[in-house]
């Protein structure tokens, strides 16, 4: 309570202060007939006793007809509560104020909603009054905590191990690839500035300039639209070091982690296990695997290599055909059919994947489609290679080994969420299991047009030693220097080590993703004046917080944050501006027709 009027606050008292006499402020949480009430701050609730006696009739009234939320001070006694009136559930519950003086600061009018975390609000509203959402203890929760593990982050990197917090810019110009940036508008007709996607220009020109260690908490947007885990700005936690390899960077962001970790969260064992981007694929079809769970992918090409099943022979015939499986622990006692049928349709919809199951009798026996395809005892090795029990039910795919191992990764994410839904507990909601994937390709094929290459990561990430020499000659089978952080199943890091050499990056930019390298001839320049080795990482800090408080979204970790669509509703945001403030841009609107109409009306 330094600096401040109070000399408590409401989560604070204790028996130790009874006789005390205190003036705490808040907003009232609730009132009772006017015989007393709750008042609230950020620390916690006091009860307040509203005097009955004639001499304080004027204090009775101010309390008794204060509307829930309205901000009042209060000056009392603390007094221990009656015999057999003490909350144990309220840190303050064995005491209680007696009001002697009190004043509304400000009254609350009529609430679009209680200010209560079990109450259910719908997002709109939420977003419409922020401020008011902002009092509830969830959301107080976990911006305080937020705050708390950004502190413990800047005297791990600054304070211990020598790193120097830079600010660079927001205003920018455009970077080739990646994600859709904003644009910002000049004075210069036809020129525009980019908001950066993130500081990663600013971080290796850092290096160059000899800074050594570099971190921020940095501002980074994407034009792009929201979903439960990103929106068009964020934060990230951005790291970038001289001299440093990949397992350096590794070292550094566990121990940043562990000294950050809040205590109430358990401890994080260190160092995390680290896989593959191949092995990630093929055990769980995904970059990102939750290994708080079994349910692994399994190959079982070689069981039915050779049997005279069509579509078996079919999928190996191709060069990178395979036949895989997941086991659904207990799927006959916890899945329905309709279950089943909407797994198999997932996979058709999203992956053109068909799907067969497999179901494990009590007696030891198979029910499937393949049954009187297989012979008993490749019907055992099938039964052992994926380590069938009772009432397990297995589903199996069969064809291209990415679009297998893809759709059957989709399917254990979606089988597990069917069996916790069911009440078999698989994943625990505490427990959190970090992982790094390595070893990622360089280039991928372009979703739009296969035959052109784009970067993995992005355009500065350096290729892996071991094939340094296939960047020249076979560009698709270069692995990288990237390597991402993995948090129960959700990306929450990536980076890489960096290219250095301007030759190198200038191949990169023309003759393998064909873009126009003058766009960056500052950096390619700047790698020519002696740039060290470097390496760096970013941890998305939104994404992070949300996975430790579990939040349901990462909306619920940001104080303001954009609507799913990207708009700000309290402040209604994006907002149209007049062709005079326009003018100084060179930029006028050319409206769609129905906008045209609805502006006439």
């Amino acid at each position: 309570s330094s600096f401040v009027m109070r000399t408590n606050t409401c989560g604070e008292l204790r028996s130790a202060h009874v006789g005390q006499k205190v003036t705490l402020y808040g907003w009232v949480q609730y009132q009772r007939q006017g015989l007393f009430l709750v008042l609230r701050d950020f620390q916690g609730l006091t009860q307040i006793i509203i005097p009955q006696d004639e001499a304080h009739s004027h204090v009775k009234k101010l309390l008794s007809n204060a509307p829930v939320e309205s901000v009042v001070r209060v000056t009392g006694t603390v007094s221990p509560r009656p015999p057999g009136q003490e909350n144990p559930k309220m840190p303050t519950g064995d005491i209680e104020v007696k009001a002697e003086t009190a004043e509304i600061l400000n009254s609350c009018k009529k609430l679009p909603f209680e200010i209560k975390d079990f109450i259910k609000k719908s997002e709109t509203l939420r977003m419409q009054y922020r401020y008011l959402d902002l009092r509830s203890f969830r959301l107080q929760s976990n911006l305080r905590l937020r705050s708390h593990m950004v502190m413990k982050m800047r005297e791990y990197l600054c304070n211990l191990h020598g790193f120097v917090d830079v600010e660079t810019p927001t205003l920018f110009k455009r970077t080739p690839g990646g994600a859709k940036e904003f644009l910002v508008p000049s004075r210069e007709a036809g020129k525009f500035y980019s908001l950066p996607q993130s500081p990663q220009q600013f971080k290796q020109l850092l290096m160059v300039g000899g800074l050594d260690r570099y971190f921020q908490v940095a501002r980074c947007y994407r034009d792009e639209g929201s979903r439960p885990d990103r929106q068009p700005e964020f934060t990230q936690i951005d790291i970038e070091m001289s001299f440093v390899d990949q397992a350096g960077i590794q070292r550094l962001i566990e121990g940043l982690l562990q000294h950050s970790w809040p205590e109430e969260r358990g401890s994080i064992m260190t160092p995390f296990p680290s896989m593959t981007y191949e092995e990630a694929l093929a055990e769980y079809g995904t970059d990102k695997p939750d290994i708080r769970f079994g349910m692994k992918i399994v190959d079982i090409s070689d069981v039915l290599r050779g049997s005279d099943i069509h579509f078996v022979q079919n999928a190996l015939s191709y060069p990178h055909g395979s036949i895989r499986a997941i086991c659904i622990p207990q799927g006959v006692r916890y899945l329905t059919n309709k279950d089943l049928k909407s797994l198999k349709e997932s996979a058709k919809s999203q992956f053109n994947q068909e799907i067969m199951e497999i179901i494990h009798r009590p007696d030891g026996s198979i029910k499937s489609l393949l049954t009187k395809l297989l012979g008993e005892k490749e019907q055992s090795e099938l039964i052992q290679a994926l380590n069938m029990q009772e009432d397990d039910v297995v589903l199996l795919a069969a064809g291209e080994h990415k679009q297998v191992c893809s759709a059957l990764g989709t399917l254990r994410l979606l089988s597990a969420n069917l069996l916790e839904a069911a009440g078999l507990a698989l994943r625990d909601p505490a427990a959190f299991h970090f992982l790094w994937v390595v070893d990622f390709p360089l280039f991928l094929p372009k979703a739009e047009n296969p035959t052109e290459l784009e970067s993995a990561h992005h355009p500065f990430t350096a290729p892996h030693p071991s094939d340094a020499s296939l960047l020249y000659s076979d560009p698709t089978k270069v692995r990288s220097q990237h390597y991402d952080l993995v948090l129960n199943g959700n990306e929450v890091g990536g980076g890489s080590i960096r290219i250095h050499s301007a030759e190198q990056q200038r191949f990169v930019l023309e003759k393998v993703l064909k873009e126009d390298s003058e766009v960056l001839s500052h950096l390619i320049e700047a790698l020519e004046f002696g740039a060290p080795p470097h390496g760096g990482i970013a941890l998305g800090l939104d994404r992070l917080i949300s996975l430790i408080v579990d939040a349901p979204s990462i909306r619920d970790v940001i104080a303001f944050p954009k609507s799913f669509r990207g708009r700000d509703l309290m402040g209604n945001a994006p907002d149209y501006v007049t062709p005079e403030e326009l003018e100084p841009y060179h930029i006028q609107v050319s409206w769609p027709l129905e906008e045209k109409e609805a502006k006439k009306n």
